[in-house]
């Protein structure tokens, strides 16, 4: 990091350092520390619009509190890197979402300033909440602060979080860090100069001392605070975290230092739970950021000067799994009015932009709330729609009780199209796919997809879609062939699997994107090759026959080998008592560490190296 480029920020390795600057020096830091982050992420990719949104509120949030005795509890953690960097990581920056290097995401094991590891969302105010009133068992002297976007305010864990902790006393201040609303001049102004005023000690001490007062007087204490409450709500959106129990600030500009500053020292002196509501710019400081920040929310290494991003040698002929479920679902709604889709925000994460647009009355974002968006589905199915939940793997789990409750006791026609199922490369343990399987193999009702190929995940949409009950197709984040031949009719009969190649001795099942691996294996060993396309229910006379003259099952799949796809085989196996072997070779018992898709597998034992030397080891025993 060149001295003359970062003069104020080479000066700083922790919080500590940064507490030395006159308060005059901070924006210039800003500026320093902003242009750090997007010539870093420029290079290595990952989450930017959030954390240039996020600047000044770290560097104020460091500057005044005492961290790591004060505790910053991050949700999420897209808006983190400013803190990595302020917290002695910044030359570690080049290695940010890589294989061995540092996580895009807090994680308790890196930093003492991680008070705690995230990547999904809203689980900060909880998190926090429960700090406070540890600190409070403990006789413990600690500021607790919680940073969550509004994005992450709309899921229900967070509301939960502030419903409880608004009937405690604890030392609590959320701070909601608003990036999508902006503040008009006059409602900015009179709301900053009314945080202003309603977070000093003047205003406190007078409420203090009213409520005293007036609280003897019932018809008097009853009018005071209606009034209050009369004059706030004009020009206040505080309402509700008010009737929650909640003292709310706010909002302000988030990118006005001093005023943060000023703010939130008087915010220090105040005691309870407390919401400060701040109003700042994803992207900020960097225009193809700022025109675009949904683009750079999470991006891949880009060019700094034109914004545009550094593509690899990808073929025009490959295309991700994402796209190819996009371009199915866009043509097959123009034949089915019944589909609705639902996304717990993740609009362009899973493919539907061409949706949305095409047909917006059928497409419904409900926001951070997975657990809402299968219960919403149940809803739908319940009257007759052919709803689509297209969700990641990693937040599938945060609904799995709508998933038994409200879909598969009721036996309903959902169909759930699970991106990013198995590894997930840079995002690291957070957000894996590989439990899918497992959680969802032992419900009743559910049928369980893996399809192999862009052909495969097309019939087998299809198939979903005429099941009469909850199906589920997963699909890795990675790329399989591009095709105008959007097959939107033909589909694979229910636990039909696919004979790929004939050989002796052993089988490889694969389930999953390990075709090409499995052919590899099969041309040097000379063994079968099955596509099974099903996990449940299993092609079971496909594999009674296969054991009839085969010894030995090898079984390929990206999702946990415990309770997996390999584990339905074996159950198999007992239950018809068939002689034959079977071994697993799916993700270990661990969390995936970050690193590209071939570095995961080869830190499982899935390339084609490892895995060639346990078929030598079966054929030699």
């Amino acid at each position: 990091m060149p001295t003359s480029q970062y003069p104020i920020l080479n000066t700083i390795d922790d919080p500590s350092d940064l507490r030395l600057l006159e308060p005059q020096q901070l924006p210039l830091l800003a500026n320093e520390l902003r242009q750090y982050l997007i010539s870093s992420v420029a290079k290595t990719g990952g989450h930017l619009a959030s954390g240039l949104g996020s600047i000044e509120l770290t560097i104020a949030l460091h500057y005044l509190y005492n961290t790591p005795n004060d505790r910053l509890v991050w949700d999420v953690g897209h808006q983190c890197y400013p803190h990595k960097i302020l917290t002695g990581r910044k030359h570690q920056m080049d290695g940010l979402r890589l294989h061995g290097g540092m996580s895009g995401f807090p994680k308790t094991t890196e930093s003492e300033y991680d008070h705690f590891g995230v990547g999904h969302s809203s689980t900060s105010i909880g998190a926090a909440l429960g700090m406070a009133i540890a600190a409070k068992a403990l006789n413990i002297q600690r500021q607790i602060v919680a940073i969550i976007g509004d994005g992450g305010m709309s899921a229900g864990m967070a509301f939960e979080a502030l419903n409880h902790a608004g009937s405690l006393d604890t030392n609590l201040l959320v701070i909601l860090n608003d990036n999508e609303m902006s503040i008009s001049p006059n409602v900015g102004a009179m709301s900053k100069y009314l945080s202003r005023i309603l977070s000093g000690s003047f205003y406190s001490h007078m409420r203090a001392g009213s409520k005293k007062v007036l609280s003897q007087i019932p018809s008097a204490w009853e009018l005071a605070k209606r009034a209050e409450e009369h004059l706030k709500g004009m020009v206040v959106p505080g309402t509700l975290f008010e009737e929650m129990g909640f003292s709310y600030l706010g909002p302000i500009d988030g990118h006005d230092l001093p005023s943060l500053m000023q703010l939130l020292t008087n915010l220090q002196k105040l005691e309870g739970p407390r919401i400060l509501h701040i109003v700042t710019k994803k992207g900020k400081g960097y225009e193809p950021a700022e025109m675009d920040s949904c683009r750079f929310h999470g991006t891949g290494p880009f060019d700094i000067t034109s914004g545009k991003t550094i593509k690899g040698t990808t073929e025009d002929k490959v295309q991700s799994y994402t796209q190819a479920f996009s371009s199915w679902l866009v043509k097959k709604a123009r034949d089915h009015q019944d589909i609705h889709v639902i996304t717990p925000a993740m609009r362009e994460g899973s493919g539907l932009v061409d949706f949305s647009r095409q047909y917006p009355d059928r497409f419904h974002d409900v926001a951070i709330a997975e657990q809402h968006a299968v219960t919403l589905a149940a809803g739908m199915a319940i009257d007759g729609l052919k709803p689509v939940v297209a969700i990641y793997s990693t937040f599938l789990q945060r609904a799995y009780d709508q998933l038994i409750h409200d879909v598969a006791i009721q036996h309903l026609n959902v169909l759930f199209a699970v991106d990013r199922a198995g590894i997930v490369g840079a995002d690291g343990a957070t957000h894996t796919g590989n439990f899918d399987i497992s959680f969802c193999r032992c419900i009743p009702n559910m049928l369980i997809m893996t399809p192999a190929n862009t052909e495969d995940l097309f019939a087998l949409l299809n198939t979903g879609f005429d099941f009469n009950g909850p199906a589920l197709v997963r699909y890795p984040r990675d790329n399989c062939l591009k095709t105008d031949a959007i097959n939107t009719v033909k589909s694979i009969q229910i636990a039909q699997s696919e004979l790929i190649r004939g050989g002796n001795n052993i089988a490889i099942l694969v389930f999953g994107p390990f075709l090409k691996i499995a052919t590899e294996l099969a041309e040097t060993f000379d063994c079968s090759v099955v596509n099974m396309r099903f996990v449940k229910p299993l092609d079971e006379q496909q594999l009674i026959k296969l054991s009839q003259n085969h010894s030995h099952f090898f079984c390929l799949e990206d999702n946990a080998e415990i309770g997996g796809a390999g584990s339905a085989v074996n159950e198999l196996i007992s239950q018809q008592n068939l002689n034959v072997k079977c071994s697993l070779n799916g993700l270990k018992d661990n969390f995936p560490e970050q690193g590209t898709r071939d570095q995961v597998l080869q830190q499982n034992k899935l390339d084609i190296e490892q895995l060639s030397v346990k078929i030598k080891s079966i054929i030699n025993s």
